[in-house]
């Protein structure tokens, strides 16, 4: 299979717009921060919510061992038991959530390969180094523009985020872009395109 080569902005086939580009990280953390609630992944919350009752049942179990022959009565152990096995549940859940939070932004080899995109009529044939995605028109979901880029969403497939900067200063290659995007939306089952563009 030939390299992927740098894809020029309008294609020789006039019903194919092209643009190509490397996303750098922040570009990849525009999307996430656009695309996700929240920089911690499900699994990350589903074992810290799992995990956290387990180490406050094992810290109440041994307090409450440790205090047996003190001379404590049986309310005082209850409540010191009870205490320090909330604040470890506690303090457990807070730690595991920071170990999980997301740093790294990039999922394979977005940062290291080139990005094609080719808008074609029968819909988006998207490139990264050695894998080729086909999207249908009819797939597409919403086409978000801002100042900096246009965020693509699909149903059945990633989001995808593509910076102006993709385009150099060709104004009217980006444009025409967006255009063919937006008319796109018309071919699926929800046409909203949300944000707006400053000029």
């Amino acid at each position: 299979m030939p390299s992927l080569v740098a894809t020029p902005l309008h294609s020789a086939n006039a019903d194919t717009i092209s643009v190509a580009g490397a996303p750098s990280e922040r570009d990849i953390k525009r999307l996430v921060t656009k695309t996700r609630s929240s920089n911690i992944g499900p699994t990350a919350l589903y074992y810290a919510g799992v995990t956290a009752p387990v180490i406050s049942a094992g810290t109440a179990f041994v307090t409450r061992e440790m205090l047996a022959d003190t001379g404590f009565t049986a309310y005082w152990i209850l409540l010191t038991s009870s205490l320090l096995a909330a604040m470890a549940g506690i303090s457990w859940y807070l730690i595991f959530m920071r170990w999980s939070y997301r740093h790294n932004h990039g999922r394979a080899a977005e940062l290291d390969s080139e990005t094609a995109i080719d808008l074609t009529p029968t819909g988006l044939h998207i490139r990264r180094g050695d894998v080729e995605t086909r999207i249908a028109w009819r797939a597409l979901r919403s086409v978000r523009e801002s100042r900096r880029d246009t965020l693509i969403t699909f149903r059945g497939a990633d989001p995808l985020l593509v910076p102006d900067k993709w385009f150099g200063r060709d104004k009217q290659a980006a444009q025409a872009f967006r255009a063919r995007l937006r008319e796109g939306l018309h071919d699926g089952e929800e046409e909203t395109i949300a944000g707006t563009r400053r000029k």
